[in-house]
């Protein structure tokens, strides 16, 4: 039998992880759960060393290998979904999606998805093997809708939930078009000033011999810096992003970046709102498929792409396995409106929080489309602001040393 490596949590909630034989993925797990653990991520060991082994020529094909795209796996969905629902077998269905494929990465997909299941892993284990594609949660689920015999739900479900996604995805850079494309004029403005209009100031202001403003001898200096050390600006730019990226890469670094996002003016209510959006539908879609409250908690504090809200989700989890209500961790978490903790109360005293999470969802949903129909009327006296400032700074740097003069000239 191959072997197994894994990792989840005991009874006590404590992290755990190993290795054990298992005939697959889904016997693993149910060896884990017989165990008291509960699986977070089971990976087969074999796959994973012939996958490292494969050498430097499979690595480089697979680095310009052309991977699906989030709508061609939108697609797949909606259309397992209609297939299986016709009764169509799951093998002829995966042929059918692979000749039909537009894509060629799909078709690879495809592809190796059936020769997995030939090889007789279960569906799940062969998304498994694609986590570039697949998330966590899209795995989990499905390995839901096979314990359940519901796998054409599922699919529905996971269909509806990548499509809020992308919905969500489009709207923020439908928001955000304009006020970048301001953004963007306005630096190419202070280059050119700085670069082309400052100098030739300059070199006017020279022939006056006169004391300049502060405000003009800061302008001058800032320009000659621009044209004479510009170099020195790209690299610490360079310096600057690497050492962002290396930190946002750490562990705590990406918990604090997560948690200052939720705190930037106008974003940061947007951002916050999205994640919970997501975080509450995904619980909803979880616990409707049958999933206990304390997997389904494991499962969506990977998927909600926040470090810090999924480190409230986790110590959820960890006092409901303590034997709380949902309710008081989710007051202890700190996270949500008076008005989502009183619908979790209500979810939770009729045993129907399925419900009342995916009211939740949607609520939050309604509130991210208004904010980002109106982030760029947000946004826009922000500009407007900035824009104002940094004329009033050229025209006094300019202008300052003109009227200077003229007064001098009078006066003489």
């Amino acid at each position: 039998m191959p072997n197994f490596s894994y990792q989840g949590r005991d009874a006590a909630g404590n992290a755990v992880s190993g290795a054990l034989e298992a005939a697959s993925e889904l016997d693993a797990a149910k060896r884990l759960m017989a165990r008291s653990v509960t699986p977070l991520s089971i990976t087969q060991a074999a796959a994973e060393a012939a996958r490292k082994g494969a050498g430097g020529a499979g690595k480089l094909a697979a680095l310009f290998e052309e991977k699906p795209r989030h709508e061609d796996i939108l697609l797949f969905f909606r259309q397992i979904y209609s297939l299986l629902k016709a009764g169509v077998p799951i093998m002829r269905a995966l042929a059918g999606l692979q000749e039909s494929a537009a894509s060629k990465g799909m078709k690879n997909l495809l592809r190796d998805m059936r020769e997995s299941l030939d090889s007789g892993r279960e569906f799940s284990a062969a998304m498994a093997r694609h986590p570039g594609v697949f998330n966590s949660f899209a795995i989990n689920m499905t390995r839901v809708g096979e314990m359940t015999g519901k796998m054409e739900e599922i699919f529905l479900r996971l269909f509806h939930h990548m499509e809020f996604e992308r919905f969500i995805h489009e709207q923020v850079k439908s928001a955000l078009r304009y006020p970048s494309f301001v953004v963007l004029a306005m630096a190419i403005a202070i280059v050119v000033v700085n670069i082309f209009v400052i100098p030739a100031f300059a070199r006017v202001f020279d022939s006056f011999g006169a004391q300049l403003p502060a405000v003009t001898r800061m302008l001058l200096g800032f320009s000659d810096f621009m044209r004479n050390s510009w170099y020195y600006m790209l690299a610490a730019l360079a310096a600057a992003i690497f050492c962002f990226r290396s930190w946002v890469g750490t562990r705590k670094g990406r918990y604090e970046w997560d948690r200052i996002k939720l705190r930037i003016p106008i974003a940061g209510k947007i951002v916050a709102k999205a994640t919970l959006s997501r975080f509450a539908r995904s619980f909803a879609l979880a616990s409707r498929s049958g999933v206990p409250i304390i997997q389904a908690l494991s499962n969506v504090a990977q998927t909600v792409d926040n470090a810090y809200i999924s480190d409230k989700i986790e110590h959820m989890r960890d006092g409901v396995e303590r034997g709380e209500s949902v309710l008081r961790n989710a007051i202890a978490a700190g996270i949500f409106t008076p008005m989502v903790i009183q619908m979790i109360a209500v979810g939770e005293e009729t045993g129907s929080l399925d419900e009342m999470l995916q009211d939740v969802a949607d609520m939050y949903q309604r509130e991210v489309e208004y904010e980002l129909k109106t982030l760029s009327q947000q946004i826009e006296p922000i500009l407007i602001v900035f824009l104002g400032v940094l004329v009033l700074i050229l025209a006094l740097g300019i202008f300052l040393p003109m009227w200077d003069l003229g007064k001098a000239a009078k006066g003489g």
